[in-house]
């Protein structure tokens, strides 16, 4: 031992600070195989077209969070949360806009539970999503160890395909494994030809032990020329033969008929022949339109379009029924037109955007009437679709049939709330705060509409001479969960949005606003504050008696939480709104800050009253000869 030796603690010892080095350079060569693997299969789905990962704080997921850092500089969007739900959603959002499945890497245990509500959205919604878990070994499951949980089967239902990393860890895959992992799981969460809409993909990866390398590992990682490791490079693919579509199920467009356009559910990309096609059958066939809000084909010129067909159907006119329906992906949230599709019953064809899952909860349409291989591919395959003259003249006639019911109706609501607002009658209120809105947001400004109350009254009470724009919402399981973490990945992708949700809403994902210091593009949030769950006072739940049963406490659940003061103690301004003579002034300010929340307060029990009255009267009005 020399001088500079540190005096043995135990006897025979000398011999130990000799082995140490050679056990350091083991332990670190197994970390860095770890960490190299985590690079292979992240490069290659970076080259099938990753570009935003969020990554969850944990440690057995270290490799995968390295080698994200290391992709970086090659042009890799990196982000960061604290909270796994909300960083699946905001995935989802901007998966949403993009129409390119964004990541989430999250470490094992209960982490992988959180995800799955973005995973039913993403189901049920078609949107691509990557989910990426770090997992403990096989040799560490069902034996009590640790944070060893079935998380491979959390997710199963809900996903594309679940990708499971090799039991003994990641780092004993070899680099054509990862690659070839890499190129399925990004071909199934985008849907491309594999029989299956885009959705959610989970990769379940283990790692052994070791887990974490130094400054040097990473150093040299960084520096290594593998092809593997760079985020540009050859792409392998896995997609088999497209799977051939049956033949169409045609409709006449020389009879009546009308077009009912449920929430837009394809690739951003595919949307200007989508509707370039609706456009081509409208213009042949002169059926009326009937858009959900969520289509985002509202305010698009040209189309004849029926916006008040929810009020309209309250009490349906017998000169509106048709034997022909074209119906386009998922049905629209309108009760009263799935009981009016449901009761009409005729020649219904339906039109997805490359979803093959059965979309009909109303029986009407067998399966050899479903087309999922898109609307334009839908016409080339009709024989003769552009020989005709154009619209027979019963088809226009139903078409003016249509429209005139519309207007009346349209007349009516802008008598009931425009006029009163002119006449200074009109108090803060969801209905007329749907039908200004939809006017006073600038066109180039998406929208997110939360489920239950604002979804539905802008279906109903939207302006029809409102501009278009791209309108995003839950229509897949129609949740609260994630709605504004959601709102934060579509501004992301698109620059700028407008969120208007309820209150529980918005209060079931605080977190999200933690995104404010990432996020690069803008978000406002118009929160409808009414104190509880309004869309329960549109519900039979009520009773007279309030000794009968507590529906404050039941259903409602108001929570006594100052929303500004939350959102301010996430650093995000806002403003409350209580006048309509305040909004335009508010949502200025609005829409120049980076994130800003604007608190409308309104009455649920008001609202929901105004709501009767107006169907009601929309009802009497339509019934007059």
């Amino acid at each position: 031992m020399s001088p500079s030796d540190p005096p043995s603690p135990w006897p025979g010892s000398q011999a130990i600070p000799a082995a140490i080095p050679a056990a350091s350079a083991a332990a670190s060569a197994a970390a860095t195989a770890n960490v190299r693997a985590a690079l292979v299969l992240l490069a290659a789905l970076v080259r099938q077209g990753l570009e935003l990962v969020v990554l969850c704080p944990g440690s057995r997921s270290a490799p995968l969070a390295q080698a994200a850092a290391l992709l970086e500089p090659q042009g890799l969007r990196l982000l960061t949360a604290i909270d796994e739900r909300s960083a699946a959603f905001f995935a989802l959002g901007h998966g949403k806009a993009t129409g390119r499945p964004a990541a989430v890497i999250t470490t094992s245990g209960t982490a992988v539970a959180q995800l799955l509500a973005a995973a039913v959205e993403a189901d049920l919604g078609t949107v691509p999503l990557l989910l990426l878990s770090a997992d403990r070994p096989e040799r560490l499951k069902h034996c009590g160890a640790n944070q060893a949980v079935p998380q491979e089967q959390f997710l199963a239902v809900c996903c594309r395909w679940l990708g499971q990393g090799a039991g003994s860890g990641l780092a004993t895959m070899d680099s054509a494994q990862l690659q070839a992992m890499a190129a399925r799981a990004m071909a199934a969460a985008r849907g491309d030809g594999l029989g299956a809409p885009a959705g959610a993909v989970h990769l379940n990866l283990p790692f052994e032990e070791p887990l974490h390398i130094g400054a040097e590992g990473l150093a040299a990682l960084a520096l290594d020329p593998s092809p593997e490791l760079q985020a540009q490079g050859p792409l392998l693919s896995a997609q088999p033969p497209a799977i051939a579509a049956p033949g169409p199920a045609a409709l006449d467009p020389d009879r009546p008929g009308v077009v009912v356009a449920g929430p837009w559910r394809g690739d951003p990309a595919d949307w200007p022949c989508y509707l370039a096609a609706l456009r081509r059958w409208l213009h042949r066939s002169g059926w009326p339109l009937l858009a959900d809000p969520l289509s985002s084909l509202r305010g698009h010129g040209g189309l004849p379009q029926v916006g008040a067909y929810d009020l309209i159907l309250a009490a349906p006119p017998a000169q509106l029924a048709v034997d022909q329906v074209l119906r386009l992906g998922s049905l629209p949230a309108s009760r009263r037109l799935q009981q009016w599709l449901q009761d009409l019953g005729g020649d219904q064809v339906l039109v997805s955007q490359g979803d093959p899952r059965r979309l009909d909860p109303l029986g009407t349409v067998p399966p050899q009437r479903h087309w999922s291989a898109g609307l334009e591919r839908w016409l080339e395959a009709l024989p003769g679709l552009d020989d005709g003259p154009g619209p027979a003249a019963a088809c226009l006639d139903l078409q003016r049939r249509w429209c005139r019911a519309d207007a009346s109706v349209q007349g009516l609501l802008d008598q009931q709330l425009v006029g009163s607002e002119q006449l200074g009658e009109v108090r803060l209120g969801e209905v007329w705060l749907a039908r200004r809105l939809s006017c006073l947001l600038p066109a180039d400004w998406p929208l997110m509409l939360a489920s239950s109350s604002p979804v539905r009254d802008w279906e109903s009470f939207a302006d029809p001479v409102a501009p278009a724009r791209t309108i995003h919402g839950f229509r897949g399981a129609s949740g609260i969960d994630g709605t504004l973490s959601m709102a934060c990945g579509l501004a992301e992708a698109h620059g700028r949005l407008v969120l208007i949700s309820g209150d529980l809403a918005l209060l079931h994902d605080a977190n999200g606003w933690l995104w404010q210091r990432q996020l690069r593009g803008q978000l406002t949030v118009l929160l409808i504050e009414n104190g509880g769950g309004g869309i329960f006072e549109q519900l039979p739940i009520r009773v007279p008696s309030p000794g009968a049963m507590d529906f404050e406490r039941l259903f409602a659940m108001p929570q006594a939480v100052e929303q500004l003061d939350l959102a301010a103690a996430y650093g995000v301004a806002g403003r409350r709104v209580e006048r309509p003579q305040q909004l335009q002034e508010a949502l200025d300010w609005a829409l120049e800050q980076r994130m800003a929340l604007l608190e409308l307060r309104t009455d649920r029990r008001a609202d929901a009253g105004l709501r009767t009255r107006l169907r009601t009267m929309a009802s009497r009005q339509l019934s007059l000869p």
